[in-house]
Formats: C-alpha cells, sequence, structure tokens
C-alpha cells in the first residue's frame, strides 16, 4: 500500500520539476471573464459573491484563465511555461466545492507540437505516479475547421457550426434544421430604412419605449440578419459530409483513415491537421488512444488538438490541449501559442490503487 501524502509529494515534485513559474493566482476573482468566455453552464457552477460597489467576484474555479490574464497584463510575447497545484472551487452535483487541481501552461513556445508533447508527457507521467494506464480520447478542433473552411455552403453558416462543435445535441438540432429548411424563393425585401421606421411605429403604437430594450434599428437588423440566413440554403451534400465527418469515432489510427478517406471523396485537404495528430500518438505509450471527431471542450478557444484522460472507471482525470485563441480574446494584440492541461487530483487519489 502506497501512503496517500506520498505520493501527494510525488505529484509536487512533478509539478515542480517542470520548470518555469509555479503560479498562484488570488483565490478571489473577478467573475464577469468567466461568464464572457465559458458561458452560462459553467457560470452556473460559480462560487458567487458581490462586494459593496456590486461588482461579482468569484472563488477561483480554474488556473488558466488567471494565468493567461496575468501573463497578457505583464506584456505577452516571450515564452513563459507556469505550473500550479492548489485549491479550486466550482459546485458539483457530488463531492464538496473545494477540490485540487494540478496542471501546466505553456506560454508562447518557440515550436506548439513540442509543447504539447511536454504538457502530454506531464499529463502521462502524474497517472503513472498513481498507477493508471489511461484510455486517451483525442479530438482535432483544428481538423474541424480545416474542413468547415472548405465545405461548400454560404459564409454566414459557417461560424454558427463551428460555435456548436462540442456541443452534440445543439449540433444536431442546427443540421436538421438546414436540412429540413425549405427552397426559399426570394421576394422583395423591404429597405432598411422602411423596416425602421415600421418597427419604430409599431414599438410607438404598442406604447412600447424606443430607448429600453432593443431599439428598432437593432430590431430591423436581426430581422434582416435573420432573413439572410434563412434565404442562404446549405448543400445537401455538405450536411451529409458534415453528417458523415462528425459521426466519425474509435480507435484513433482507423478513425483517421476515415477521415482521409471522406477528404478525399469530397476533394478536402485535410492532410496538414491529421499529420499533427498522427506525430503526437506514438508519444502516448501504451495508452488506449481513440479519436472522435466531434469532440471538443464547450470553449470556443480551443484550437489544434485537444484531449482527456480517462480511467478505467471512465472518470476524466485529465484534460486539455490547444487553446491559442484564448490569448487573443483576453487582449493578446498577436496570435500567441498555447498548451496546457488540468488534472483532477482527488480523481486521481481515487482511481489510484488503494
Amino acid at each position: 500500500m502506497t501512503n496517500p501524502a506520498y505520493r501527494r509529494s510525488q505529484l509536487e515534485s512533478l509539478v515542480e520539476a517542470q520548470g518555469g513559474c509555479r503560479a498562484t493566482p488570488p483565490l478571489l476573482l473577478k467573475a464577469d471573464p468567466y461568464f464572457d468566455l465559458a458561458g452560462e453552464e459553467f457560470g452556473r457552477r460559480l462560487l458567487l459573491t458581490t462586494d459593496m460597489s456590486g461588482a461579482e467576484y468569484c472563488l477561483r474555479p480554474d488556473f488558466t484563465l488567471p494565468i493567461v490574464a496575468d501573463y497578457i497584463a505583464q506584456g505577452a510575447g516571450e515564452p513563459a511555461a507556469f505550473s500550479y497545484l492548489g485549491p479550486i472551487f466550482r459546485q458539483r452535483e457530488t463531492g464538496p466545492a473545494e477540490f485540487d487541481q494540478a496542471g501546466i501552461e505553456l506560454l508562447a513556445q518557440p515550436d506548439g507540437d513540442i509543447a504539447l508533447d511536454q504538457v502530454l508527457t506531464f499529463a502521462r507521467a502524474a497517472l503513472s505516479l498513481y498507477g493508471i494506464v489511461p484510455q486517451v480520447h483525442l479530438g482535432g478542433v483544428g481538423l474541424f475547421e480545416a474542413l468547415l473552411a472548405q465545405a461548400d455552403m454560404p459564409d454566414a453558416w459557417r461560424s454558427r457550426i463551428r460555435h456548436r462543435f462540442g456541443h452534440p445535441e445543439a449540433m444536431d438540432r442546427l443540421l436538421s434544421r438546414l436540412e429540413q429548411a425549405p427552397e426559399q424563393k426570394r421576394s422583395e425585401q423591404p429597405s432598411r430604412d422602411d423596416l425602421i421606421e415600421d418597427v419604430t411605429a409599431r414599438m410607438v403604437s404598442a406604447g412600447l419605449s424606443l430607448s429600453d430594450g432593443r431599439s428598432p434599428a437593432e430590431i430591423a437588423d436581426r430581422f434582416l440578419e435573420q432573413q439572410a440566413l434563412d434565404a442562404a440554403q446549405v448543400p445537401a451534400t455538405t450536411l451529409r459530409l458534415l453528417r458523415d465527418y462528425l459521426s466519425i469515432k474509435g480507435d484513433a489510427l482507423a478513425a483517421l483513415r476515415q477521415v482521409e478517406a471522406l477528404g478525399e471523396k469530397h476533394r478536402l485537404f485535410l492532410g496538414a491537421p491529421i499529420r499533427a495528430i498522427r506525430r503526437h500518438l506514438d508519444g502516448l505509450g501504451e495508452a488506449r488512444v481513440s479519436f472522435d471527431a466531434g469532440f471538443s471542450p464547450r470553449l470556443d478557444y480551443y484550437t489544434g488538438i485537444v484531449f482527456e484522460m480517462r480511467g478505467q472507471g471512465g472518470s476524466i482525470l485529465v484534460s486539455g490541449g490547444q487553446y491559442d485563441r484564448l490569448l487573443e480574446r483576453l487582449g493578446a494584440t498577436a496570435p500567441i501559442a498555447a498548451s496546457g492541461c488540468a488534472l483532477w487530483v482527488d480523481r486521481l487519489e481515487a482511481e489510484g490503487p488503494k
């Protein structure tokens, strides 16, 4: 039997061995960035409080966002490595709202592939401390974006389909809607000015304020945008391509061969993102590796390759990947490569041999 305190000390040593800066963000953080970047679904799990001015704060729900925000505030651009091990706070259906996470964040590294390899190696080393050979679940955000950029469809729909990637139910609803859309006959539409005048007259007639809530111009623009979307039909062959692609999952090598065959069938150039995924397979050792074409964290700042490592019971023990877009979303003025992962320490301790 291995002493849990000894395992924890080994994990602490592994975190320290990653070099760079040991990050200790404040326990109390502004809540707005989490709502802006992670959405309401994540926001419901925050532990919130309000200061005397009415500003909303939360107990630290993760390390990545405050680490990246501080890196940008200090002047982003130079390569930086951060490691951490400490408590985070999230409401959960079962278990305490306070628990420990460990992880690393590698920012602006000269070679993004090497940085991701270091992240994967750190994750596997942490699991090996607990005697765990994981099941690795890979996804390709960059691969899907490459397919989407080349697929035959009106540009207006690309971003809407991308925003639903990683949300299977929402994606299915959108594709079903597009599949059922009837052929639209273009009728003459009123001009924007005429539409604003009409909306204004209707609001005044109904006794509605023109200044509270959405303005007549905003309502008119939203109507015209929706009309344009309804008229922009996505070809049935493209919808079938998306369905076929998102259904691919299983053994990583076999799944990637299916993606290649689908790309060749539709004359798509997917070689670069597929090669990027294959480059990392050899470094995953004896772990069982699967690829799911529809898998992505529910955060649209992830790019490139994403992953989860699960225990034998299916619990997610580690999650991470490449998240270049987060830095630009937080104010970086130029693209900056970023890779990282987070380990759920309580799950590692429960999964490992007793």
